[in-house]
């Protein structure tokens, strides 16, 4: 029996897999017909295997709440997205234009600042940067690049256009799902992984580990490379963890590592102490390095960063690359790309108000049941405003918010987020998805084929993050003729 379609068609929503004609795209087809084949109580039956398989390997997230942190089970939709190959290769390229363009646009701030004095970028949006660190200026990392790891959040809205919806350049989440999704699918759908041409994400852990030992200060040698992790409550402990194993690095937490006289980072054993060439950190700046950040930080290492300045360390991502990952910034992204390649950017950007501009202000508090109000360097789907979806004290209490702080906050319009056909019960519903493709640099640029598709499992949602009750979806990238 064919899987139902419920929630069909939507006016004015494009839909990943799904035409208008409610006929599979060309990158969806075999697909389509391998689900329909199997039938709802085979499929039904296969997602209760997935659903204990992820039980039984432990993939979880941890929510923080007031009543304590909550680990919970990866949420997984069975059915992937599905994309061209003609299509990703323009993103892409894309991906790989704008991370170059911000890493110039990072090293810039910290040294001549040239982009500030042509006047480019507005010296008021530096200043008021919660993300600069001046315990930076002066320093050029290894080939010029301080985000090393960049998770770009993508959307498409309704008539097709693929648009930037922020980039992460501090401490980005989410590959660790990428990788085990694509497992479970193999595990789920051997068939059609043998009879179709889907790109392969197995070999991040591989580029990574290629990513991060490029930085070594002894290129002589097999780096020592580290994971520093905050520790088992942190929401992302389980990343942390799967990736140390996959790439054969230690996971380390602070009191793990001590920084020496002769400026070495050296990492405690019962042998005594190793040294350490490079630190992948998914440990914020603030709570780093208690000599240069924030003193009663008890998650950093001590010195951290005088060793990192003295070139004896290689830290990625670099401390201050979250100057670029600010939503305000996100703004100026298309001229930066100008600036420093002079080339039109291949990605566009959502369009985005300012409110530190009065006018641009003026628009916003206007039309605040219009759009969708972000502070700048809130991540997680967290202090925002979806204004349609507002209740009038809401959108009162967040103009208060804007008029006194207007730097903080920038607003776009609320896009009509492209849907997918997610399993609930046995039939396909349509649910609101983003993209979260994954860019390394360092020595070389690489970009993953696909990346997390999170998904807003609830009915005409828009929030696809985890924390707030997303899921999350296998992205297939298809080499097809017709597609």
């Amino acid at each position: 029996m064919p899987i139902k379609l419920h929630g069909y068609p939507q006016p004015d929503i494009c839909d990943e897999l799904l035409d208008a004609a409610l006929q599979p795209r060309p990158a969806a087809r075999v697909l389509f017909d391998y689900v329909n084949r199997l039938g709802t109580a085979e499929l039904m039956a296969r997602r209760a295997s997935v659903d204990a398989a992820i039980m039984a390997m432990g993939i979880t997230f941890t929510v923080y709440s007031d009543a304590g942190n909550i680990d919970r089970v990866w949420p997984f939709d069975i059915i992937p997205r599905t994309m061209s190959l003609k299509e990703w290769a323009h993103i892409d390229a894309g991906l790989k234009q704008r991370l170059t363009a911000l890493n110039l646009f990072i090293d810039d701030l910290y040294n001549a600042q040239r982009i500030v004095k042509d006047g480019v970028f507005p010296l008021e949006v530096l200043a008021g940067s919660q993300n600069f660190r001046a315990q930076c200026r002066g320093l050029t990392p290894h080939f010029g690049v301080w985000a090393h790891v960049c998770g770009t959040d993508l959307v498409r809205d309704k008539d097709g256009t693929v648009y930037v919806l922020e980039d992460n350049l501090r401490v980005p989440s989410g590959v660790s799902y990428m990788l085990e999704n694509r497992q479970l699918m193999k595990r789920l759908f051997p068939e059609l992984f043998k009879s179709s041409d889907i790109l392969p994400v197995d070999d991040y852990p591989t580029r990574l580990y290629d990513t991060l030992a490029a930085l070594s200060p002894r290129p002589g040698e097999r780096p020592v490379i580290v994971v520093l992790t905050p520790g088992i409550y942190n929401s992302a402990y389980f990343e942390h963890s799967y990736l140390a194993q996959k790439m054969g690095a230690v996971l380390v937490e602070g009191s793990d590592l001590v920084v020496q006289s002769d400026d070495c980072v050296y990492m405690k054993t019962i042998a005594g102490v190793s040294r350490v060439d490079v630190i992948y950190r998914r440990v914020d700046d603030d709570f780093l390095d208690p000599e240069a950040f924030r003193p009663d930080s008890s998650l950093g290492v001590p010195g951290l960063m005088r060793a990192w300045r003295a070139g004896k360390v290689g830290i990625a991502n670099a401390p201050g690359a979250g100057v670029a990952d600010d939503k305000v910034v996100y703004t100026f992204v298309p001229q930066i790309i100008k600036y420093y390649l002079d080339q039109d950017p291949l990605l566009p950007n959502v369009p985005s108000w300012m409110c530190m501009y009065d006018d641009q202000r003026d628009h916003v508090l206007a039309n605040l049941d219009k759009l969708v109000v972000k502070p700048a360097n809130e991540s997680g789907g967290y202090g925002m405003l979806i204004g349609p979806r507002a209740s009038v004290e809401e959108r009162r209490q967040f103009a208060d918010l804007i008029r006194a702080n207007p730097r903080n906050y920038m607003a776009q319009p609320t896009l009509s987020i492209s849907t997918a056909p997610t399993l609930f019960g046995d039939r396909f519903e349509p649910r609101h998805i983003d993209l979260r493709p994954f860019v390394l640099q360092s020595k070389d640029l690489h970009v993953t084929a696909g990346g997390l598709t999170r998904v807003a499992l609830r009915a005409g949602s828009l929030v696809v993050n985890s924390s707030q009750g997303g899921g999350s979806k296998d992205t297939w990238i298809v080499n097809t003729r017709e597609a």
